[in-house]
């Protein structure tokens, strides 16, 4: 029963981001007169919203994978390489870059929402899209955490494929400026180079807090799961 309910969510939440991945790139088109970035170089992979719609679909097909192919169980070793490649996926990619995306950009909104969805794409840019995307991303890997254990890789591996992940955004980014001279996002523009620099380096802090958060969290849900499945697997090899 737990396994079929795993696969079912599994299955909806891929088709989920998968359906918003597609829905945005196909029908979400924004006039070239209502805002000038949406018409600039990079189309719609201009924005790390859209980049993680598509590592969530990934990610969420990784575990349609795992569940058929690998194994949900608590292992601490012999783990099958399906297993081993959907856990370095969520720890590294999948959850912090959610709660960066979806924290970040709901926190802007409240401060003000000109800096990243200007009331002009309301006609444009569907609520239920946008709660897909930065709502629903946060939802669905928090969600993942509770239901399915997982293993984390060391610590440094997965800080280093997190920051080469957003520093290959952060160039792309400027790669964007240069071909078009517009920012991705407006509060690029508010902000003086020094300012401006002092603003990446607080999100890539704050990219790094995410992973240990989400490490931390692990270790909250299934820290004494794992602890006494390990305790239990030694008096078993003790005998």
């Amino acid at each position: 029963m737990r396994e079929a309910l795993l696969i079912g969510f599994h299955v909806i939440a891929c088709v989920q981001f998968a359906f918003s991945v597609y829905y945005d790139f196909t029908f979400t088109v924004v006039p070239n007169g209502i805002l000038k970035i949406h018409g600039a170089f990079g189309g719609k992979f201009k924005f790390l919203t859209f980049w993680d719609a598509i590592i969530q679909a990934i990610f969420f097909f990784l575990c349609v994978l795992n569940d058929f192919y690998g194994t949900n169980k608590l292992v601490t070793k012999n783990v099958p390489v399906m297993r081993r490649i959907k856990d370095y996926f969520h720890a590294t990619y999948s959850f912090p870059l959610a709660m960066f995306v979806g924290i970040t950009f709901w926190s802007l909104m409240f401060i003000d929402r000109e800096l990243v969805l200007p009331k002009a794409l309301d006609p444009y840019f569907p609520w239920w899209l946008n709660h897909l995307m930065h709502t629903m991303i946060m939802v669905s890997t928090i969600i993942e955490m509770i239901i399915a254990p997982r293993q984390y890789p060391k610590r440094l591996n997965g800080l280093i494929g997190l920051y080469a992940l957003m520093l290959t955004y952060l160039i792309w980014m400027h790669f964007i400026y240069y071909m078009s001279g517009i920012w991705v996002y407006p509060v690029m523009e508010v902000l003086s180079l020094p300012l401006r620099i002092l603003f990446f380096l607080t999100l890539f802090a704050f990219s790094g807090f995410l992973y240990y958060a989400g490490e931390a969290f692990d270790h909250l849900v299934w820290g004494t799961v794992k602890r006494t499945s390990s305790t239990t697997s030694k008096k078993k090899k003790s005998k």
